[in-house]
């Protein structure tokens, strides 16, 4: 969708994640930023994973609140409402963590018609079965990590 852009003050598309947003530093969520967003979006949800490792997902946020933009802080604490399960089997933010060479990290943020509402903590399948009937549009941020060794 055009206008409808995810940005980041930590990287930008294409571009390198620090070490602190990964499992080698102190693995905090990056700061988010977004706008342009499709009239008559009531929630959003975001999706982060690993296209290089089988969509391997690292963080699941949902029922955020609508509007054509939004934010999200540095380090959102895994115990605020409206988060899934991570493929780490955790709650919350995982960072970048690749066995080997670069991968790429993609930060998918879906608009949707109306809030989610699932209770517990959904796995990422769940969350877009959900938002595929409200889905008003969607964007995507992608940044690179390679492990250093």
């Amino acid at each position: 969708m055009a206008g409808f852009t995810l940005t980041s003050p930590s990287f930008g598309e294409g571009g390198g994640i620090d070490s602190k947003y990964s499992c080698d530093g102190t693995d905090l969520s990056p700061a988010l930023a977004w706008e342009g967003a499709p009239e008559g979006t009531g929630a959003f949800a975001l999706i982060v994973d690993d296209p290089d490792a089988r969509d391997f997902v690292h963080w699941v946020i949902f029922d955020l609140p609508g509007g054509t933009g939004g934010s999200l802080p540095e380090g959102v604490d895994p115990s605020e409402p409206s988060q899934g399960r991570n493929d780490f089997g955790r709650v919350g933010y995982g960072g970048p963590c690749p066995p080997s060479g670069t991968h790429h990290y993609r930060f998918t943020l879906y608009a949707l018609s109306r809030p989610l509402r699932f209770p517990g903590h959904p796995s990422a399948e769940l969350i877009k079965s959900g938002a595929e009937p409200i889905l008003l549009g969607q964007t995507t941020l992608t940044g690179t990590y390679r492990r250093q060794r």
